[in-house]
């Protein structure tokens, strides 16, 4: 038989009234039955006055038309004692007053005796489970080499499994970030592209018009002005210059044009941006490195400073096989952590160029470069030398994860001279000029 089947709730005593009732609970009862009208209020257990109001029995009013009125109050099925309540014969809720301090009285021991019948449950379980707590404690003590080495197992595993947990979180976070920007772009190029579509239209189709507008009022300034009496002609000039109709139909010229090209560079920020998330475009379809590298820029102008000079030597790049969209990701992450490197006066040089059956692309950068004892670190999962709240620390971990998804590598060196270079070395797909 097991211990919990020798469970013994040793508890239910028999109480008395002192025992769930206290003097705190019961005064202030006795004395809203006084200040209601009643001479006198006491509670009692066979002829011993338990609590009375007033204290001082003395006080009480004495009179032959005062009459006691008393209700039992009830504990477990059994009259424990009572309640009594004297009032003038002539008071209008003697019973009523009675009867409901003896109700308060019976709901306050009932409370009073489940919270005891409780407590003394809680403390016999308690008492029990120290008991069985201390033969479990024995039994491991017995076996506690056994355990002690299954601990150093553990605690082995334990690492590999968060080590594990980590990269996950990261490819994650990662996953959810570019559907973030795919779920973006869609939205932008639906929303945008319609209604940019049909302005591009009417700016071209204004444009052939107002160019008709303009013939047309050159065509009156110069043939029909010369058929109006001299009044009319003087007027007309003076109103031609006053409303500087001659720059207007100079600078009209240009606006509209100017127009056109702000809604079609709209137009290809909402491209390049498509093409940055790979909208539409399969995991495993070819990736251009070329392209991939100009569309991440063009999202990134906003981010890179306009002292930076960034060069770009791109030598026969083959296309590669893989997620396009993690590679663009990779490449923002490495020009934006050479942009934080260096704020201002930024150098970046990328290099790209095929080396057997690998692709071989270098970012090289002007900035402090990496410490020897970090660029083991670097790479790891919210591994980050920023300030607390200026990054999480997966930038490079996700370049770490692009280069492994197309069966490549990362790595760190020191830039000639000064900075940092960050070389991603990918394996090489079929085609040419990526």
């Amino acid at each position: 038989m097991s211990n919990v089947d020798c469970l013994e709730f040793l508890v239910g005593a028999e109480k008395e009234l002192r025992d769930v009732l206290a003097a705190s609970e019961v005064a202030p009862l006795l004395h809203a039955a006084v200040t209601a009208g009643a001479h006198r209020a006491l509670v009692q257990s066979g002829r011993e006055v338990l609590w009375q109001w007033p204290e001082d029995p003395v006080v009480a009013t004495e009179s032959p038309t005062c009459l006691m009125k008393a209700l039992p109050l009830w504990l477990e099925g059994e009259a424990v004692g009572e309640v009594c309540v004297e009032a003038d014969m002539t008071h209008p809720a003697h019973d009523a007053l009675t009867r409901m301090l003896a109700a308060a009285l019976n709901t306050a021991m009932n409370a009073n005796l489940k919270r005891m019948l409780t407590t003394e449950i809680h403390t016999q379980v308690v008492n029990q489970s120290y008991e069985e707590l201390l033969a479990a404690n024995r039994d491991l003590t017995a076996s506690e080499a056994r355990y002690r080495e299954l601990a150093e197992h553990l605690e082995v595993r334990v690492q590999e499994r968060t080590a594990e947990l980590e990269q996950t979180w990261a490819r994650l976070l990662r996953q959810e970030k570019m559907a973030a920007v795919g779920t973006l772009a869609a939205g932008m190029a639906h929303e945008i592209n319609n209604p940019l579509g049909f302005i591009l239209s009417n700016l071209n189709t204004l444009q052939k018009y107002v160019g008709r507008f303009v013939d047309m009022l050159e065509f009156f300034n110069h043939r029909i002005g010369a058929c109006l009496s001299a009044d009319l002609q003087d007027a007309a000039r003076n109103k031609w210059r006053d409303l500087r109709m001659d720059y207007l139909t100079e600078d009209v010229a240009e606006l509209l044009p100017q127009c056109i090209s702000g809604a079609q560079r709209v137009k290809q920020i909402i491209a390049d941006l498509r093409g940055f998330a790979h909208i539409d475009v399969a995991e495993t379809a070819p990736v251009k490195i070329a392209e991939a590298l100009a569309r991440t820029l063009a999202v990134m102008k906003a981010e890179i400073p306009a002292d930076a000079r960034i060069e770009q030597r791109l030598v026969n790049l083959p296309e590669l096989k893989g997620n396009g969209a993690l590679l663009c990701q990779a490449f923002m992450n490495l020009i934006r952590n050479a942009v934080q490197a260096r704020p201002e006066g930024l150098e970046l040089t990328i290099r790209g160029e095929r080396c057997a059956d690998e692709v071989c692309l270098a970012f090289r950068d002007n900035g402090p470069g990496v410490a020897a004892d970090l660029r083991s670190r670097i790479f790891e999962p919210f591994f980050t030398t920023r300030e607390v709240g200026q990054g999480i620390g997966l930038g490079l971990t996700v370049v770490h994860e692009a280069a492994r998804a197309f069966s490549g590598r990362v790595e760190v060196h020191d830039a000639p001279g000064v900075g940092a270079e960050f070389v991603m070395y990918l394996k090489a797909g079929e085609g040419g000029d990526g």
